[in-house]
């Protein structure tokens, strides 16, 4: 009943744009990512992405635009699945299957998250229809360690009204949830989501795409 309503609520507060949200996901494939940490980052975003209350959520604001990509060094950026209009459960599941199922095509370079950032404000500007929010959503591990910072990018960049938003991966001892607050996330509502290691990718995934598409309600009933 729960889930119904929030759904109800949702197809109500829609408005009349075509384009509700232009969702760009950008994934860590850095050096600090072994083989093992990939395949639980992929197969995490695709259960997240396949569960009910996330395609179900995407269907109730009459679909939203995706794309997702791979990045680590300055110059190694590379599409994972193309700009695509979801607006049904079996469009979203092959979108997720998709994601799951991509291969890795770097692993050994430097974590370049002001290139990484340039990358996805670019498919931004060239994505096919303008919609009413535009965001990134950045998976990491780790602080950028080569090429120019976030902050650079985001001055050379038009930012205006393009939310960033992180998902932060952290391992015991770590905090790399404060760099990725105080340097990182940029725009209207921007947040960190925090999984704690790369077996609770999923679960972090889907409150953040819950939250990202506009439905709080699921993100609290699904913690």
């Amino acid at each position: 009943m729960a889930l119904a309503a929030a759904l109800g609520a949702v197809i109500l507060a829609k408005g009349a744009s075509a384009c509700s949200l232009a969702l760009v996901l950008a994934l860590d494939v850095s050096a600090s990512v072994d083989p093992d940490e990939f395949a639980l980052q992929q197969k995490g975003l695709g259960a997240a992405l396949r569960s009910d209350a996330v395609a179900q959520a995407i269907v109730a604001q009459g679909g939203i635009w995706l794309t997702a990509y791979e990045w680590s060094g300055k110059r190694h950026q590379y599409e994972q699945f193309p700009w695509t209009f979801l607006d049904t459960e079996s469009a979203v599941l092959e979108a997720a299957n998709a994601i799951a199922g991509t291969r890795r095509l770097a692993e050994d370079f430097p974590t370049s998250l002001g290139f990484a950032l340039s990358h996805g404000l670019g498919l931004l500007r060239d994505a096919p229809e303008a919609c009413t929010r535009r965001v990134i959503d950045v998976s990491s591990d780790g602080e950028s360690n080569d090429g120019f910072s976030p902050a650079t990018a985001y001055k050379e960049w038009d930012m205006d009204g393009i939310t960033v938003n992180a998902l932060v991966i952290e391992e015991p001892r770590s905090d790399i949830a404060s760099y990725y607050r105080e340097r990182v996330i940029h725009g209207p509502g921007a947040f960190v989501e925090v999984a704690d290691g790369f077996e609770d990718y999923e679960r972090a995934m889907r409150r953040k795409l819950l939250r990202e598409i506009g439905v709080m309600a699921f993100a609290q009933v699904r913690r």
